[in-house]
């Protein structure tokens, strides 16, 4: 009896983590830079007493919103949440201090918080005589969190690039025409991947020939990402442009060494990021790039650039996830996904592994991520008390 007893316990306490990773996903989009965090709150018996999640950057954190829900009926009780609670003040207060004031006595974490400032959490807790067990559902939980725990890990944003092509490779006809390769519903879900997303990034072939507009639309409740312009000699984003039309942020990154005069065609409508030439061929320094917009706060890009902009991101291994839209359409000609990303030879091939399969219409959506260097989430510890 014990031991079916214990069974339940944890199967409630599995479910009530799947339940926070599923939680911590509706913050996607609009808790950047912080992480996207979800909690529930167990009381003595093991009900769902509250749960919430990290809705936006500067906000109450999960565990605050859950243990608002519980109330009382959190003393006693266990809280599942995604990330290792927060030891820390910042614009919000500890975790851990809401946690140990409101008299949990179980505290159940998926992923150890990897930052130096906030990490420890499990220690305060156990230290206060919190029993505090990491690791339930690691690996479903960092995958939420990936972008936030690239950016971490690398120092730089968490880069997908997406692109669509038929099913021969091809992003646009022999003549340049691409309108439209793929349906209606592959390009509703590329507008979900916006919303997602910190900042989306084209480079000046994609602007000069497309026009794009970049912002989201059809998501209720999006938070507008950041619309960024690889123009390195400021001469694809003109007056007019779709980019320039105020419905979301936009900035324009130009090569370092133009004179002033040849961005004020942009004052007043996107701000102008001046960037090194890269070292090797033309377009900009792409780490440099990166370091730029993580100082600005942007934890995760939507790479939707054309062949040459893609190109360079894959040779400066900067890609940390690749999500296709094929479509059944084959056209024999015309340009393919990928331009030159500086491998000569099969050995030097980028490997892939496939982490998911979607069809969406008569589309198919493929993600993958680099085979080789696939992260592993920071190691959670167990604390007893």
């Amino acid at each position: 009896m014990a031991a079916t007893a214990e069974h339940t316990a944890r199967e409630r306490e599995r479910d009530a983590m799947r339940r926070a990773i599923a939680l911590a996903a509706r913050g996607i989009g609009s808790t950047s830079p912080n992480p996207v965090v979800g909690c529930v709150v167990l009381d003595a018996s093991g009900r769902v007493a509250g749960e919430g999640w990290h809705r936006r950057a500067g906000g109450p954190h999960a565990e605050v919103h859950a243990l608002a829900a519980a109330g009382e009926a959190a003393r006693g009780g266990t809280a599942l949440v995604t990330l290792e609670p927060c030891d820390h003040t910042g614009r919000t207060g500890p975790c851990t201090r809401a946690l140990i004031d409101a008299g949990v006595a179980r505290v159940v974490y998926a992923v150890a918080d990897p930052t130096p400032d906030a990490r420890g959490g499990a220690a305060t807790l156990a230290a206060a005589g919190v029993d505090v067990e990491g690791g339930l559902l690691a690996d479903e939980a960092a995958e939420v969190n990936e972008a936030w725990l690239t950016s971490v890990r690398l120092g730089r944003p968490h880069v997908r690039w997406k692109y669509a092509a038929t099913l021969d490779g091809r992003i646009a006809a022999a003549d340049g025409t691409s309108r439209w390769i793929t349906s209606g519903e592959a390009r509703a879900d590329v507008h979900r991947l916006r919303a997602g997303a910190d900042a989306v990034l084209v480079g000046s072939g994609t602007a000069r020939t497309d026009d794009p507009h970049l912002a989201v639309r059809g998501v209720p409740g999006a938070v507008q990402p950041l619309r960024v312009v690889a123009d390195t000699e400021a001469a694809a984003v003109k007056p007019g442009a779709r980019v320039l039309d105020g419905a979301a942020p936009t900035l324009v990154a130009v090569a370092a060494d133009l004179p002033g005069p040849a961005t004020a065609h942009l004052e007043g409508y996107a701000e102008v990021l001046r960037v090194p030439r890269a070292a090797r061929g033309r377009g900009l320094d792409v780490t440099a790039l990166l370091a730029a917009l993580y100082e600005r706060g942007v934890r995760s890009v939507l790479l939707e650039g054309g062949p040459t902009l893609a190109g360079a991101f894959a040779a400066a291994r900067a890609v940390d996830r690749v999500t296709a839209y094929l479509a059944p359409v084959l056209l024999g000609a015309g340009p393919a996904a990928l331009g030159d990303a500086g491998i000569t030879t099969i050995a030097d091939a980028l490997r892939l592994e496939v982490t998911g399969t979607e069809r969406l219409g008569p589309d198919l959506r493929v993600d993958a991520v680099p085979a080789a260097s696939r992260p592993a989430h920071p190691a959670p510890q167990t604390q007893e008390s």
